[in-house]
């Protein structure tokens, strides 16, 4: 019996690239869930008309839309054995879903991240602070859990009964790291699959701006180090 997949995108003004994620998602996904993030242009009738299903999220934030599709499966009748989260500005390629899915399918692994190897990246698709953000906060994870983890990145997938089991409460920034950091306490399974990955369509809310960047910052070390000194 094929899992039921279900697909999480937090968006935030992504009318001119939804339409283009949301074709790219392979047939194998029972639902695709878009969560507009107080969005102020066609972000939602883009969706709608590409076939989502679209949810509106008023609190700004990156975690307060991940915690509304989350809420949105939970009162769905058919739950979700996998749930995938990605991004909404395309800079993900949305047709390598099926290779995400696929060690929790065929390995039984728990959660897998689409790792942005360096060779398989377009020019310019990590700004600086992402590159170095996305080092820092990996090797610590290393030092204090030995995680293996190379890479924060957005484009991920996780059993549904382990992201319930990991009580996701991070609403803003620290959503990424705050999975991670849980999974490693958890001893859950995990690998990463290395992924292409591209210039995104418009400009980045996080790493384009300075005040991003460092709030980004400072909630994923805040993370690690709050699990780093916790019992």
């Amino acid at each position: 019996m094929n899992p039921i997949i279900k697909v999480i995108i937090p968006a935030y003004n992504e009318a001119d690239s939804i339409g283009l994620v949301i074709k790219d998602i392979p047939s194998i996904v029972d639902e695709i869930i878009v969560v507009s993030n107080a969005s102020t242009d066609a972000t939602e009738i883009v969706a709608s008309n590409a076939g989502a299903t679209v949810l509106r999220e008023e609190n700004m934030g990156y975690g307060y839309s991940c915690l509304k599709g989350m809420r949105h499966i939970a009162s769905s009748k058919n739950k979700a054995d996998i749930v995938v989260f990605l991004d909404g500005d395309y800079s993900d390629f949305p047709e390598q879903l099926t290779e995400l899915v696929a060690p929790i399918i065929e390995k039984n692994i728990d959660f897998v991240i689409g790792a942005r190897v360096a060779h398989l990246r377009e020019n310019g698709s990590m700004t600086v602070p992402q590159k170095f953000g996305n080092w820092l906060a990996t090797s610590l994870m290393g030092l204090f859990f030995g995680s293996k983890f190379t890479d924060l990145g957005p484009f991920r997938a996780i059993k549904y009964d382990k992201l319930l089991s990991l009580e996701m409460e991070d609403k803003t920034y620290g959503w990424t790291v705050e999975m991670q950091l849980k999974t490693l306490k958890k001893k859950y399974t995990y690998v990463e699959i290395p992924m292409k990955y591209r210039n995104r369509i418009g400009e980045s809310k996080v790493s384009g701006t300075v005040k991003g960047a460092i709030f980004a910052g400072i909630k994923i070390l805040g993370w690690i180090f709050k699990y780093s000194f916790k019992k």
